[in-house]
């Protein structure tokens, strides 16, 4: 990519135990920005000091608790028939069941959503073909609510939830008034994926553990590697979730934690929950851009397993025989499956292209496959194509709009765990490796283009969307904007109606911020005081970003042109603080800065 040449996709990465979301550029593999999400962020005054920021954050505490990090594991793009729409971008918290909303205007975190009745996720951000819901998928089991229970109690008191966040476009908010969840067997639901076109309405979740394993190793029992992968066969859940929706609006959920809960006895019994047999402990479920077939790859089967939307349906018409303990009805896995195609060692997640290809992560192999599906997207279907081998232990891969109804083709991207020997050597703690690879031509011919090391944290899953369809703001519309409500607000400092005022103990300060000065310049208080304090960058230059530390208060924001922002704190150290621009702003950078002054 020479120098000044603005890619052509956008690549958006989960950012791991770092809990923010990584922005890459495609093809160029720049990395433009980290969003704010989970973590506190302190170049983008994330978290240090903002109200804005501050509020956001608290929406994902956990029953008052503070939590300032997060594990970040799959975004999701907001769609509309299907396609991305360059919109809103969601991504959830592995580590605290929590799912944050991010508007592409600008880039940054409007809502945090902390799941009631989860203690932890993995298998969401996805969402359905129009975004009406954004669904985030379970993980381990656990007694719903938080509740206690001991684990000799495991088949009982312990369960699987889905979760249904519905979503408001128009607020850019998730409505928990009007979001559900579902109530599943203690399977340990992983990744899901939503139907599309032919299968709009249905989603498909793979899990492990039916074996219902407990570990134990210091107990001398099996530990949990050796006891989830006891049977040949898992269950991937096909889940009617508009069926659903009609339930919970018919008064058959009742509400747990202030969320509507369908149990699983209803859905079991309602036509909403259906089982079909999946290779021993699948790792992906995704499906083709027709929403025809549903792709599992199965970790310790050389296999991928394609399944047939319209022989799963052909089975529910016919009625299934077999049911689980649970009571949950099990299609016959030779009625739905489609075709069987023999990829490798350790088959994890697949993605799609233009051509009727898919292409699947090979974690052992430390290789991309390469096969073609069958009819419609190709004759000669059903089969391998060829194997490229990464670097190293790929996990997720992403192709562009590879998750869509109609996928780009020209660029995947494999998301490797282990880089070992391929950049300098920086200490134990590697960096990890993401690989763009070619895929533009037929047949086996495939080619790495570029090593990126990401040593921030371990990225997962990526969704990479054309350039073209996102339309993000140069500055806020109009100064005073308030980013959190995506309106001016009305009490912004303004030019040339800065001031201090004081009303008792509490002291408040309306300011601006210009190329290259602050107004007022000194501000002086006593100990004890309360201040609050507003500040509006009146720049409209695009770039014109200004900073603002006070140091001594853990103060550190970031005010972008036209934004206007509000800190508050109580006064408790007398002293002299300068108070200075974080951003190098302007020829007089090191001018822009005052005196903040508390009096003992």
């Amino acid at each position: 990519m020479p120098t000044g040449k603005l890619d052509d996709y956008i690549m958006f990465s989960s950012g791991g135990q770092g809990g923010q979301v990584l922005v890459i550029g495609l093809p160029s593999m720049r990395l433009l920005k980290v969003i704010g999400v989970f973590t506190p962020e302190p170049w983008q005054g994330y978290g240090y000091g903002s109200l804005e920021t501050q509020a956001v954050l608290e929406g994902g505490f956990a029953k008052g608790k503070p939590i300032y990090w997060g594990d970040t594991h799959h975004p999701a793009l907001s769609e509309t028939n299907g396609e991305y729409d360059g919109q809103f971008l969601f991504i959830n918290d592995k580590a605290n069941a929590r799912l944050a909303v991010i508007d592409l205007r600008d880039f940054e975190t409007k809502q945090i959503v902390k799941n009631p009745n989860a203690i932890n996720d993995h298998g969401g951000g996805f969402v359905t073909p129009n975004t009406e819901y954004v669904i985030e998928g379970p993980q381990y089991a656990t007694p719903i609510g938080w509740e206690y229970a001991p684990v000799d109690q495991y088949k009982e008191k312990y369960r699987g939830v889905i979760t249904f966040w519905a979503f408001d476009r128009e607020k850019g908010r998730v409505d928990v008034a009007r979001s559900f969840q579902i109530e599943l067997p203690p399977y340990w639901q992983d990744l899901c994926d939503a139907g599309k076109k032919v299968s709009e309405g249905w989603i498909f979740c793979n899990s492990i553990n039916t074996e219902l394993a407990t570990g134990g190793i210091e107990l001398g029992l099996p530990p949990f590697e050796a006891g989830t992968a006891q049977r040949d066969m898992d269950y991937l859940h096909i889940i009617n979730w508009k069926k659903a929706e009609e339930l919970v609006k018919a008064g058959k959920a009742e509400t747990i934690n202030g969320i509507q809960v369908l149990r699983l006895e209803t859905v079991a019994q309602e036509g909403v929950l259906f089982f079909a047999p999946e290779p021993k402990s699948p790792h992906g479920a995704d499906v083709a851009p027709g929403g025809d077939y549903i792709v599992v790859g199965g970790k310790l089967d050389p296999h991928v397993t394609v399944y047939s939307f319209q022989k799963i349906q052909d089975a529910i018409a016919k009625g299934p025989t077999e049911k689980d303990e649970y009571g949950v009805p099990i299609l016959n896995f030779d009625d739905v499956k489609e075709a069987q195609v023999e990829l490798g060692l350790g088959p994890l997640h697949t993605q799609f292209d233009d051509q009727g290809y898919a292409y699947t992560s090979l974690f052992l192999d430390s290789a991309v496959a390469r096969w073609s599906l069958g009819g419609p997207y190709r004759q000669d279907g059903w089969k391998l194509e060829g194997k490229l081998p990464v670097h190293y232990n790929i996990g997720h891969l992403a192709a562009a709009e590879g998750d869509t109804v109609s996928p780009d083709g020209k660029y995947l991207v494999a998301l490797n765990k282990w880089s070992i020997d391929r950049f300098a050597l920086v200490g134990p703690l590697h960096p990890q490796n993401l690989q763009l690879i070619d895929i533009s031509q037929p047949g086996d011919k495939m080619q790495i283009l570029y090593d990126m090391p990401i040593g921030i944290a371990e990225p997962h899953y990526a969704q990479i969307i054309k350039a073209d369809k996102l339309q993000p703001w140069e500055v806020y519309p109009e100064v005073g904007w308030d980013p959190l409500k995506q309106a001016v607000d009305p009490n912004a400092p303004q030019a040339g109606q800065e001031r201090i005022e004081r009303r008792g103990n509490t002291v408040e300060i309306w300011m601006t911020a210009v190329r290259s000065h602050y107004k007022p310049e000194r501000v002086e208080v006593k100990k004890g005081d309360h201040v609050i304090w507003h500040i509006t960058n009146v720049d409209r230059a695009r770039d014109a970003t200004h900073g603002f530390a006070l140091p001594g208060y853990n103060i550190s924001l970031t005010i972008e042109p036209g934004e206007t922002t509000t800190i508050e704190f109580d006064a408790d150290q007398a002293g002299v603080f300068t108070y200075y621009c974080t951003e190098f702003c302007s020829a007089l950078h090191l001018e822009m800065m005052g005196y903040f002054t508390v009096q003992p």
